[in-house]
């Protein structure tokens, strides 16, 4: 897993993609708003022309759309028309007035980043982005997608990686005196990550609030945690909707997260016949952040095989 593929991609005239094109192929990202239709305005990062293959990539929870602005500008440069954006409650998107996050909802702001790409794209959701996505994909007989990768999520997962995951989102409400400070606490929950030489990076998940000090930039009544009844439920469910999906479908996992359990898999693969399963070597949870350029190689083979109609 990890290894680049070759194949004949929409923007590739030979068809071949190498290591090298990762490292060098990035097409100009512009930035853009787009109304979710309840008074929430989303931002998102573009790149590649309208009219060529769509694809939307989900972050996830207490991320921003600046985890995927690697993937959008070489998905772009690819022949793609790339497109990542904050989820409602986070980044530079607006907060939920009610507020109202659930996953029925953020399937709502999908709907609404599909309607502005005018196109049926494949769909690319990490975490809270991939259950998105499931949702969106799961609770409509109209065609949303023409084919989705999950990153590192599935319906029911190991309790004891999502409390590691609820323990990091729910701590440090007093915020960072210091960008540094930040960088210790993404470190203590990534030791396995190597620490970039600049923490500067991390400014774009932070925000300076009245108090002087910065705060991960995301609404705070977001992460309101469930009971294990609510998550049996809502697994049960999803699990349910997805035996109606029939579109290929993707899981790309990390072989050192404490998310997704090989029960976790068989599970998912139950409802979708079609899953089909990659691993990243030496990825955690954040399989994009950990290793990126394999993360590309991974799923590129994937939308290759799937072009849109």
């Amino acid at each position: 897993m990890g290894q680049i593929a070759h194949g004949a991609g929409p923007g590739r005239r030979h068809g071949i993609v190498t290591r090298a094109d990762f490292g060098t192929a990035q097409a100009p990202v512009s930035e853009v708003r787009i109304d979710a239709g309840d008074g929430v305005v989303l931002a998102a990062s573009v790149a590649g022309e309208r009219g060529r293959p769509g694809v939307i990539l989900l972050h996830g929870a207490g991320q921003t759309r600046h985890s995927w602005r690697g993937s959008v500008a070489t998905l772009g440069a690819l022949g793609y028309h790339a497109l990542a954006y904050d989820a409602r409650g986070h980044g530079d998107s607006d907060w939920s007035s009610k507020p109202d996050y659930s996953y029925e909802r953020l399937a709502d702001d999908l709907d609404a980043i599909v309607r502005h790409m005018d196109c049926v794209p494949a769909m690319i959701g990490a975490s809270m982005g991939g259950m998105t996505a499931l949702h969106s994909i799961a609770r409509t007989d109209a065609p949303r997608a023409r084919a989705v990768v999950l990153v590192d999520i599935a319906p029911r997962v190991d309790p004891r990686g999502l409390k590691r995951v609820h323990d990091f989102l729910h701590g440090h409400r007093e915020g960072f005196a210091t960008v540094d400070e930040a960088a210790d606490a993404v470190a203590a929950y990534n030791p396995h990550r190597p620490r970039p030489k600049s923490p500067r990076g991390l400014m774009k998940n932070l925000r300076l609030r009245d108090d002087g000090r910065l705060h991960w930039h995301w609404d705070p009544s977001f992460f309101r945690e469930r009971g294990d009844g609510a998550r049996e439920r809502h697994a049960a469910r999803l699990l349910a909707m997805c035996k109606g999906v029939s579109i290929p479908a993707m899981l790309v996992v990390g072989e050192e997260s404490d998310v997704v359990s090989q029960e976790g898999i068989d599970e998912l693969r139950a409802a979708l016949p079609q899953l089909e399963l990659g691993r990243v070597t030496g990825a955690g949870h954040m399989i994009a952040g950990d290793r990126n350029e394999a993360f590309n190689g991974a799923i590129l083979p994937f939308l290759e095989r799937h072009p849109a109609a």
